[in-house]
């Protein structure tokens, strides 16, 4: 009798073995074991409810290309400012998070409902309602939305701070318009910033997938709390596509906007009361320290919190809370989070001995719209803000910001645009809309001194 290779045996063993693995991921089998196989769909069935699609509708203003002849003031002097600006509608997508279901409050981003005229919700049962904007801050990129109905499905809100690089999260939401697509991964890092140098940033970062139309959604724990709303994404140059890279606005952040929302109609969002630099490596060579980081207090306003505190000019503050600040701008976003009449302890190096101090901050002062006979004729149509730290736009320089200019008015004919930052009139230095009317008086003409993104511009007006 014949006996068979053993190279030949152990290729039978091999294919029999394969094969049998192949049957196995084809059905897995309920238990393994005495151990159920791990599933999310219960988590999934308890949450999903709570999550709904946005669906809006409005318009906006686009800018129409100009000739390059109307930026000559010959030409503007006998024709007019150009006609830059068309109406056109605008719809979105996005996700909403249902936070209280007994009346009816959903959360999302507010880039996903500005500009709305109507915003329609569909449920994961698709009933559709309407719905009303309660609230939004575009610092924070959150908006508080309110529905009338009785058979919602809430989520509890977790503590974020609770939140660790590792856990297992879910996103939920409508990416592409698909409802309610479940995607998992885990939080990849915590206190992310620097997407919007102009908005309020303390993002979790996650490679559970995030896409177009998730903006809004919800951010989900292994526990079915709410741990964030999914906001941003990064994406590789040239596409718009998930690489695993999203952001989420933290629950605790959340809950503090939508706080003041609901009691205040807006964010009450507290004032320091100083103009302030990044500390550079001059800088730091200059005022002796050792550390290239934090921010430099180039200026303590009369009357503020940081004065009452304590706080002097040329201190560098490098911490707030526990948390350290690198730059001016991360100062600007720890003290933007923080609510008017909050106390904050600050970390302050002074003549190269770090000492610490407790402020209790101030409220930063609202936006004023301004008529001719309260500052100058001239100005006649323009909309004004202080600018300040606790402002998204705050870049280091106190000023005046003009926030709208109505088209055909005297404020445009004079050259004033939107997002223009008045610092001067007349040689007096501006630091608010108050020294904007001071300085401004009873004289016939001004020369503003204004900065245009990285320009500086001398506007005269009569």
């Amino acid at each position: 009798m014949s006996q068979k290779h053993p190279l030949r045996q152990t290729a039978l063993f091999l294919a029999a073995a394969l094969i049998t693995l192949s049957v196995a991921r084809a059905a897995l089998p309920a238990k393994i074991g005495d151990q159920p196989v791990p599933s999310l769909a219960p988590l999934i069935k308890q949450v999903a409810p709570a999550v709904v699609n946005i669906a809006t509708r409005g318009t906006v203003d686009v800018r129409r290309g100009q000739n390059p002849l109307f930026n000559d003031p010959f030409f503007r002097h006998f024709f007019g400012p150009p006609e830059q600006q068309q109406q056109q509608e605008m719809r979105s997508l996005g996700s909403g998070v249902i936070v209280d279901a007994e009346n009816g409050y959903i959360l999302t981003n507010y880039h996903v409902v500005a500009n709305a005229d109507e915003i329609e919700i569909t449920l994961q049962d698709d009933r559709t309602l309407r719905a009303e904007v309660i609230g939004s801050d575009e610092g924070s990129d959150i908006a508080v939305l309110k529905v009338s109905e009785d058979r919602l499905t809430d989520i509890p809100i977790a503590d974020s701070e609770q939140a660790q690089v590792g856990d297992y999260v879910i996103a939920i939401g409508n990416p592409f318009g698909l409802e309610h697509t479940v995607t998992s991964g885990i939080i990849s890092g915590l206190g992310r910033s620097g997407l919007n140098p102009n908005g309020y940033e303390d993002f979790i970062q996650t490679d559970a997938s995030i896409n177009p139309g998730n903006s809004g959604g919800a951010l989900v724990n292994l526990r079915g709390e709410l741990v964030g709303i999914n906001s941003a994404i990064f994406t590789a140059r040239g596409g718009g596509g998930n690489i695993g890279i999203g952001f989420a606005i933290p629950s605790n952040m959340v809950s503090s906007i939508m706080d003041q929302i609901l009691e205040f109609g807006e964010v009450r969002r507290g004032l320091l009361g100083v103009n302030i630099y990044t500390v550079t490596p001059d800088i730091a060579e200059a005022y002796g320290v050792e550390e290239t980081r934090g921010a430099l207090v180039s200026q303590v306003m009369a009357g503020s919190a940081a004065e009452a505190a304590g706080i002097e000019t040329g201190d560098i503050i490098v911490l707030v809370g526990d948390k350290t600040v690198k730059s001016a701008n991360e100062l600007r976003n720890s003290i933007g989070l923080l609510r008017a009449g909050e106390s904050v302890d600050l970390g302050l190096v002074r003549d190269g001995v770090k000492q610490f101090v407790t402020a209790t901050l101030g409220e930063r002062e609202s936006s004023v719209q301004v008529a001719a006979a309260e500052i100058h004729r001239g100005l006649d149509g323009a909309e004004f803000e202080n600018l300040d730290e606790s402002s998204p736009e705050f870049t280091g320089i106190l000023g005046v910001r003009v926030r709208s200019v109505e088209r055909n008015s005297t404020a445009y004919a004079a050259g004033l645009r939107s997002d223009d930052v008045i610092i001067g009139v007349n040689r007096a230095t501006v630091r608010n809309v108050e020294e904007l009317r001071e300085a401004a008086g009873d004289s016939a003409s001004l020369v503003l001194n204004v900065r245009r993104e990285d320009r500086s511009l001398l506007i005269p007006v009569r």
